[in-house]
């Protein structure tokens, strides 16, 4: 091993969310969005002997390059497994190794949110999460640095989970309770965020109502749905990322498909947002806003570099 790779830092999850406290991230993920200085391709995804390798790049103009490295086995535990490698793009020698998967977990929540205070009534008090997975409490730490939270409710398909995870929230100090059904809380929130697996749809567009915003964080592929087509047409639709959106995002594409609302419906993206090129919510108070993510490179690398900057291994 040479001495440049043997210095190479390690940034394990507990480090990752020391130096990404939500306020710094979502700052540093709307600078990156803003700015114009950050690219990133399409993902690489190639079989392996029944696995997965996927690969995300992404680079700063004339500084970083950034390069996620996930392996998806469902024969593994755990199945999913990361890496970050954030490099010099002069030298091409490595800064930083970073735990991919907290980072992944961190960015998110944070972009959410970065869209959330562009698109969301400011008052808004209550927030309503779906899903109990690992997404969970990085939502509501980062929802909760943003916005004055009276309320965080909490559904899950399994309710002893549903529990546990808010008490879990309430735990760290957040005014957090678990509701029985997703009518429910749907009844009760200005800010609805599902992050799930779900392959039919959890939120009825007919039960949205005026002033909400819906935030979309699974359905990351085109098999998956968290919203019925009537969420996507009572809405003004907004993704993190055309392009990723357009391909992956399958509770979109299904709205698209069916005629519910054409491409023309998506009314920007996370960069004309945070840019100003468009004003968001603006003063339309009783509007539904829908923000539909997928995820993209762009947000690993902001989010990495304020990882190499923010705290020693």
């Amino acid at each position: 091993m040479t001495e440049a790779a043997a210095t190479v830092p390690w940034y394990d999850a507990a480090a990752v969310a020391r130096a990404t406290p939500m306020p710094a991230l979502i700052a540093a993920l709307r600078k990156a969005f803003a700015s114009g200085a950050f690219y990133a391709p399409a993902r690489l995804a190639a079989d392996m002997d029944g696995a997965s390798l996927l690969v995300m790049p992404a680079w700063k103009r004339g500084e970083r390059i950034g390069t996620k490295i996930v392996t998806v086995d469902p024969r593994a535990r755990p199945s999913i497994r990361s890496t970050y490698v954030l490099t010099d793009r002069v030298s091409g020698r490595p800064i930083a190794l970073i735990d991919g998967a907290a980072l992944t977990r961190r960015r998110t929540a944070a972009a959410s949110v970065l869209a959330a205070s562009r698109l969301a009534r400011p008052e808004s008090a209550t927030l309503f999460v779906i899903g109990t997975g690992a997404l969970n409490a990085p939502i509501i730490e980062a929802y909760a640095s943003a916005f004055g939270l009276t309320r965080v409710l909490v559904w899950g398909r399994d309710a002893a989970k549903a529990e546990e995870a808010a008490r879990a929230a309430r735990d760290r100090g957040y005014p957090a309770a678990a509701i029985a059904t997703v009518a429910a809380g749907l009844a009760e929130a200005d800010i609805v965020s599902a992050a799930t697996l779900a392959t039919e749809p959890l939120i009825a567009g007919a039960l949205l109502r005026p002033g909400m915003h819906v935030d979309l964080i699974g359905a990351f592929r085109p098999d998956m749905r968290e919203a019925d087509v009537e969420a996507f047409a009572r809405a003004r639709v907004f993704v993190d990322t055309r392009e990723g959106a357009l391909e992956e995002a399958g509770d979109l594409l299904r709205a698209i498909a069916t005629g519910a609302i054409c491409t023309n419906a998506i009314e920007a993206d996370l960069a004309a947002l945070c840019s100003g090129a468009h004003p968001g919510r603006s003063d339309d108070r009783d509007a539904i806003t829908l923000f539909k993510s997928v995820g993209t490179a762009i947000e690993d690398l902001a989010a990495a570099e304020l990882v190499a900057a923010g705290v020693a291994p």
